[in-house]
């Protein structure tokens, strides 16, 4: 019979995170307003980083509590991860210097961008995807893992941290989506990237590794999930036969990524599909 109570004891050690910074992008609305607060239940100090700078605070004045003075939990920082260097680079000290480290950046800001077939597509759109989903999740994670090297350093011992990178099963193999080209090239190039800098970035004890979800509630998929055939369609795709909540489908492997006991773990692809990138799963040329 196997031994249920390390694992027990692992798992409940994932529930407090007390004591942990972690940086999240695209913080003001769906899948990052929920790993924040779920993260803050956890025990972490969250910095919640948009370009809606009226929308992170108040969810930063949900997590704190109105009457909260000496124990501030969250703090909301204004990021756009499409604007230059320079800027993204000032956005990143901002939320470094607000609890003095960061211990895990979750890059989650992106774009869907509207469907179009290559022939439609604008050069225009093209960029503006890339420089949001794949430019952008790279310059913060170069800015925020430059601090993390630095604090390394100059305490002589191995602080690193971890990196997350929300991709989509878009980006991988049998997961393409006709229509959206710019969007999926963006989101591979996440996963390469990911691989990439996990490679490069391990001497300096920082993991990096990526999330690709497949349909899961959140403001980029609401008028997909409002269309009454989708019910229908994920019958026939999905192995699971259902589409995912970000709690606890996506948050309980985000805090395993932030917990210490993920510390040999880097450069991983973790697919949260409920099995639709399955080879054997029909996909669009049956719908």
């Amino acid at each position: 019979m196997a031994d249920t109570s390390q694992t027990e004891r692992v798992s409940s050690e994932w529930d407090d995170l007390t004591g942990k910074v972690v940086l999240v992008t695209g913080a003001s609305s769906g899948i990052g307003r929920s790993f924040c607060v779920d993260l803050a239940n956890a025990g972490c100090k969250v910095i919640a980083a948009a370009r809606r700078v009226d929308r992170l605070i108040s969810l930063c004045d949900e997590i704190n509590g109105k009457d909260l003075i000496d124990d501030v939990r969250a703090v909301a920082v204004e990021l756009d991860v499409a604007a230059e260097g320079p800027v993204i680079e000032a956005s990143v000290k901002k939320a470094w210097d607000a609890f003095g480290r960061i211990d895990c950046l979750i890059n989650n800001a992106g774009v869907r961008g509207n469907v179009l077939s290559p022939l439609e597509l604008s050069e225009e759109e093209w960029n503006s995807t890339m420089r949001t989903n794949l430019t952008g999740t790279w310059l913060v994670a170069k800015y925020v893992g430059r601090y993390m090297c630095d604090a390394k350093h100059k305490h002589k011992h191995k602080h690193g941290g971890s990196i997350i990178n929300i991709s989509s099963i878009s980006g991988l193999p049998r997961g393409e989506l006709p229509g959206g080209l710019a969007y999926v090239s963006s989101k591979a190039g996440v996963v390469t990237l990911t691989k990439v800098m996990a490679m490069e970035m391990g001497m300096y004890n920082i993991r990096v590794n990526s999330i690709n979800p497949g349909i899961f509630r959140s403001e980029i998929t609401e008028s997909l999930l409002s269309k009454k055939w989708l019910n229908q369609v994920v019958e026939k795709i999905v192995p699971l036969g259902t589409f995912g909540t970000t709690d606890p489908g996506l948050t309980s492997l985000v805090r395993y990524l932030i917990h210490d006991s993920s510390k040999y773990v880097t450069g991983n692809t973790f697919i949260v599909d409920a099995g639709t990138t399955l080879p054997g799963v029909p996909l669009f040329s049956s719908l």
